[in-house]
């Protein structure tokens, strides 16, 4: 016999292979690796929300929108509300009520953040994906002053917890990436 969860989940998987890179999958199970270390008693909502987190992402390309910070601003709010539009219906399909749709509603567009607790241990375990699965491939496409204005952005999103977690997985990293995290974190804690 199924339960809501696991058929929720199921689906959301299903939907994540259908991603033509592949990444999709990969994403999401470090993302639910992530909440789960970070809280391992989180909510159902917080488990459903890290499972659908960029719910077939690849639909909406960042190409669709004008190049620029206000192009990728558009960009992100509108995925944010596709990605909660998408879960929704998941979730309404598989008997969830308006409670929890409205909570991982919430986690994905991140209303609350730096002000609700579990929005921000959400956006702290993200940020971890980033520095944990993308990081290297980042800093290979771009040069060393964005990487770093790119990590102070991340580091500036995160509660004190994350940043403890992001120094431990930083000592894991190879030598250049340490480098620049270190320069990155370095002079963002200098700056408060």
């Amino acid at each position: 016999m199924s339960d809501p969860f696991s058929d929720a989940v199921a689906r959301f998987d299903a939907a994540h292979l259908g991603d033509p890179d592949g990444r999709s999958p990969r994403y999401h199970a470090a993302l639910v690796k992530w909440v789960d270390r970070l809280a391992p008693d989180a909510s159902e909502a917080l488990r459903l929300a890290a499972h659908c987190q960029h719910i077939e992402r690849w639909r909406s390309p960042r190409s669709d929108y004008p190049e620029g910070l206000a192009g990728y601003r558009r960009w992100r709010s509108t995925l944010a509300r596709l990605h909660a539009d998408r879960a929704e219906g998941v979730l309404r399909d598989v008997g969830y009520g308006d409670e929890t749709v409205g909570r991982v509603r919430a986690l994905l567009t991140k209303r609350g953040l730096k002000v609700d607790p579990e929005v921000q241990l959400f956006e702290d375990a993200i940020c971890l994906v980033f520095l944990e699965h993308d990081l290297a491939d980042f800093a290979q496409k771009h040069n060393r002053d964005k990487v770093i204005r790119i990590l102070r952005k991340t580091w500036n999103k995160m509660s004190a917890s994350g940043h403890q977690a992001a120094l431990d997985l930083a000592g894991a990293l190879p030598e250049p990436l340490r480098s620049v995290v270190s320069e990155a974190v370095g002079e963002s804690e200098a700056c408060r």
